[in-house]
């Protein structure tokens, strides 16, 4: 009788450990992720802007992506054709949306 109760406290043990993974399987793909898109950087020198669009390029790979911006873009600093800048965005169906821009500023010469 006692390894009858060893046996089901054993099981019962096992399905308490197993239940938050067969929970975590059983959710759909959808609902597992977060169904905010997530947020990127992107850093480089302004090429072209408008009031519409940001365009960059980074300076080693030569890389060049083209950001929306929006009413809700958040500017730190003004940019202009060739200032350095980082960029955090999110991919959107219309292509990459700025979310921050922010201008490097230089360090100054010694």
């Amino acid at each position: 009788m006692g390894s009858v109760r060893h046996g089901a406290l054993a099981l019962a043990l096992c399905l308490i450990a197993l239940a938050p993974l067969a929970r975590a399987q059983g959710e759909p793909a959808s609902a597992a992720k977060s169904q905010t898109p997530a947020d990127q950087m992107f850093s480089g020198d302004v090429t072209a802007i408008d009031s519409a669009s940001l365009t960059a390029v980074r300076t080693g790979s030569k890389v060049e992506k083209k950001f929306l911006i929006t009413p809700e873009t958040k500017f730190e600093g003004k940019p202009h054709v060739k200032s350095r800048v980082t960029i955090r965005y999110v991919m959107t169906d219309d292509g990459p949306r700025a979310l921050r821009v922010i201008v490097r500023v230089p360090a100054a010469k010694k």
